[in-house]
């Protein structure tokens, strides 16, 4: 297949990028190639491309950030989608998005299928929801990808952030009221890879297997990394004072993934112990 990458130069695009190349054609675009919020650029970066599949792995994730910039937020994250979407419809072109567990409020106390009813709490993940109703109402052919907590080999994302503070502080204090699935995006790049190929469509919950609070997923990171002399703090979240609140509780069931594919997700603990021994941690 001919397969376009958006945002091919982020944590996750470039994972999807290098993995989806080995068996299949694959173009990359990132933002100083293509402006998602124009409608006129999707258009011409697809006309040009003539891709089978558009993968979508632009977006704006700040999510303190998109307090502040709403519209920015709403652009990249809705319009942008609507703009991609149209573009894709016009010439019968699957499209491949991804959203996050921040589309729900985190009263659930069992974890979200995806069909539960959004609610969030952010307007980051409000500006996600309505990419993902923009993409229902305007394609046929999609997949839909909710997937949590990413992080991966390129870009910043809160394992490095760790690692990094770790080197030189003592003492971390880390929320841990907060619970979700810790997602390694080559892991997540690889489910995506099968339901490509498998010509699957639909919604989709994907995260490694398992759940934790970030202070859990702390206490891994500085295991693996073998900083065993900084002390980890566990905090709530109110002391954080961080201007978009997040939902207590976000993990995602993935079970129609596995139903779907006969393919499961390695464990969080696994994938972790994986990522750091590849970085060098």
């Amino acid at each position: 297949m001919d397969i376009l990458v958006l945002g091919h130069k982020g944590m996750l695009g470039n994972d999807l990028a290098v993995r989806m190349m080995v068996s299949h054609h694959v173009t990359g675009r990132d933002i100083d190639g293509v402006d998602i919020t124009s409608e006129a650029a999707c258009r011409e970066v697809i006309s040009e491309t003539k891709p089978d599949v558009v993968i979508n792995a632009a977006a704006y994730t700040d999510v303190d950030g998109c307090e502040s910039d709403k519209d920015t937020c709403f652009c990249v994250n809705a319009e942008g989608v609507k703009n991609i979407a149209l573009a894709c419809q016009k010439s019968g072109i699957k499209m491949v998005h991804f959203s996050t567990d921040y589309v729900f409020d985190g009263k659930k106390k069992t974890p979200y299928v995806e069909d539960d009813p959004c609610h969030p709490v952010n307007l980051y993940g409000q500006s996600k929801l309505m990419g993902e109703r923009y993409l229902r109402e305007l394609s046929k052919d999609f997949i839909l990808i909710r997937s949590a907590w990413l992080y991966g080999r390129n870009g910043k994302n809160f394992v490095k952030t760790i690692v990094e503070k770790a080197r030189t502080e003592k003492c971390i204090e880390v929320v841990d009221d907060q619970i979700g699935s810790p997602t390694f995006t080559w892991d997540l790049a690889a489910a995506v890879q099968i339901l490509i190929e498998g010509h699957h469509t639909g919604v989709f919950h994907i995260t490694n297997r398992g759940s934790c609070s970030w202070y859990e997923f702390t206490l891994r990171i500085m295991k693996c990394a073998g900083m065993t002399d900084v002390q980890v703090k566990p905090i709530c979240s109110d002391k954080l004072a961080r201007p978009a609140p997040r939902p207590p509780y976000s993990v995602l069931s993935c079970r129609k993934f596995i139903e779907t594919t006969r393919k499961t997700m390695r464990y969080w603990q696994v994938a972790l112990d994986d990522f750091i021994g590849k970085m060098g941690y």
